[in-house]
């Protein structure tokens, strides 16, 4: 299976910004962006004029890899999106979002995105009572998530009991049951306000 093998904080230096690849460590002062905020590489540090193009590429890398996705994922979010209605940059997060990594990700089940594509990949998550280990699995609104039963006694998933996890309004998750539900499409305000998706649009415009 292909995969993105950059290490995630040279991947963070190279956006400019923390994606929050690495779970509680981005929080703290060893995060490479409070380290070391400069693009890596030999002349990261003068590094400074940017084209209209560059600032396109640029968004549409830091939203791939805060999600990691492929290219050619993401290529096919964009169509999916573009052939909806609405508009094609909020549609395009929107779908995204819906991703089950995303969710597990969103719920506190994992606490990177990383982290919550692992336990997808490994069986550990149902959608509806069946399991489900495909990372890019599209929810949908009444889709109940629930760690599977007889993984539930694993340290990673004992820990969450009783925690207070505050996530999205299109979302709900009980930590005692460790069950959680898609209460309604992600809208843009649900979304990282950070993320100029009218940027990546008229990038694949072009």
């Amino acid at each position: 299976m292909a995969r993105t093998i950059e290490p995630d904080c040279r991947q963070c230096r190279r956006e400019g910004r923390k994606l929050f690849l690495k779970g509680e460590r981005c929080l703290t002062k060893k995060c490479a962006m409070e380290r070391r905020p400069v693009i890596p590489g030999q002349h990261g540090a003068s590094r400074k004029r940017v084209t209209e193009y560059g600032l396109q590429l640029r968004e549409k890398q830091k939203v791939k890899r805060m999600y990691g996705i492929l290219e050619r994922q993401f290529e096919k979010y964009f169509d999916d999106a573009s052939r909806a209605q609405g508009a094609t940059g909020e549609t395009m997060l929107s779908l995204i979002e819906r991703r089950l990594d995303n969710v597990v990700y969103r719920m506190g089940i994992g606490a990177s995105r990383a982290e919550a594509r692992q336990i997808v990949n490994h069986g550990h998550i149902c959608v509806n009572g069946k399991r489900v280990s495909i990372a890019s699995y599209r929810v949908k609104p009444g889709d109940e998530i629930t760690v599977k039963e007889n993984k539930q006694e694993l340290e990673m998933f004992k820990d969450l009991k009783g925690m207070k996890i505050v996530m999205p309004k299109w979302l709900e998750f009980n930590s005692e049951t460790l069950t959680g539900k898609i209460l309604a499409n992600p809208t843009r305000e649900d979304i990282d306000s950070d993320i100029k998706e009218q940027l990546i649009v008229e990038l694949y415009s072009r």
